[in-house]
């Protein structure tokens, strides 16, 4: 893909890449292991999004 592209796709793009990070380890301390992992990772050469 090229390195030119409208913004509205670079924002969905960016908000995909901020969901797919796992929960950070002091979260799950803090939540003393009620939050152990992100339904919504996901992984870039598993799943791809539906994008046009």
């Amino acid at each position: 893909m090229g390195s030119v592209k409208d913004k509205s796709k670079k924002n969905r793009l960016m908000k995909a890449r901020k969901q797919a990070a796992p929960v950070p380890t002091w979260v799950v301390i803090k939540t003393n292991r009620n939050v152990r992992f992100n339904p919504k990772q996901r992984d870039w050469r598993r799943q791809k999004l539906r994008m046009k």
